[in-house]
């Protein structure tokens, strides 16, 4: 959607710093309360004229019954909109819903803040610099739990007995760990099921790879449902074919009995080219993607 430039103008008339476009008062915020208050009245009357089309029998006409006030958070700040009503109260508002006390994307704000390491306080203090929103503790634990509940699902959740192929790989990563940032590894299970499609089986984090840690991986995946994979492709992690030719022997003989561990092929390709000489390289490299 596009604005006439002299609309644009007409609105920018006052306002020539930016404290009064952003800050308190300032036109941002009365837009947002405006608009929100005009698309809430036209969905109360879409609502209304639904209703007149199907009325229920022996009730009385429906019709607007005033409006109540909520006060919401946002990037602007806090706003006190009005939320009209309807006689009958079976209006649901889709802009901003019943028990909705934040603008969809305020959520994504503390999450972001969050996922980098920051405490709750943190997040508090950066909120209120940012936006000038004054933020629970309890609204900033209720958010990252949710997340939280979202994640050990996911974890958890069931798999396909059977993969074609699962490319395992890995990510080193800084991570805040009591006090001070560190390297970690975040390993990625990527599965191909029987439909082609591609599949994330899990994500797990650790600083060091090993037999046993990747036998535990193995285990979990197990425990989740897999049976068996055909072609499991790696590129040199450490430990991971010993788990499943030494550590893992019983899991392999029992669970995967013919799954074939596979260098990734990008990684057979620059080893191969470690013995070749620079000139012959693009060569080499073309007739081993023949192959």
């Amino acid at each position: 959607m596009t604005f006439r430039p002299e609309l644009i103008d007409e609105l920018l008339q006052e306002y020539r710093h930016p404290e009064a476009l952003m800050g308190e008062g300032g036109i941002f915020k009365q837009l947002t309360k405006a608009l929100s208050e005009r698309c809430l009245s036209a969905e109360l009357d879409t609502h209304l004229a639904e209703e007149r089309v199907e009325p229920e029998p022996d009730r009385p006409k429906n019709r607007r019954h005033g409006q109540s006030k909520k006060t919401i958070k946002g990037e602007f700040g806090e706003a006190e909109i009005g939320i009209p009503r309807d006689r009958n109260g079976a209006f649901e508002p889709q802009l901003i819903a019943k028990g909705q006390t934040r603008f969809n994307g305020f959520d994504d704000k503390i999450l972001s803040l969050y996922a980098r390491g920051m405490t709750t306080r943190d997040i508090q203090a950066q909120l209120q610099a940012l936006y000038g929103v004054e933020v629970s503790h309890t609204l900033i634990s209720n958010v990252t739990e949710a997340v939280e509940q979202e994640r050990k699902i996911w974890q958890n959740r069931s798999l396909d007995a059977i993969y074609p192929i699962i490319y395992f790989d890995a990510l080193v990563v800084k991570v805040r760990h009591e006090g001070r940032v560190i390297n970690k590894a975040i390993h990625l299970a990527l599965g191909v099921n029987l439909a082609g499609q591609n599949e994330r089986l899990g994500l797990w984090m650790t600083q060091n790879e090993s037999s046993k840690f990747w036998l535990s991986v193995l285990t979990e995946r197990q425990n989740r449902g897999v049976r068996d994979i055909l072609i499991a492709c790696v590129d040199g992690l450490t430990g991971f074919p010993e788990a499943y030719a030494f550590g893992g022997a019983k899991l392999y003989e029992t669970v995967c009995p013919q799954t074939t561990v596979q260098l990734c092929l990008v990684h057979m390709v620059r080893n191969a080219l470690s013995y070749v000489s620079d000139k012959d390289r693009k060569a080499v490299a073309a007739a081993l993607k023949l192959i």
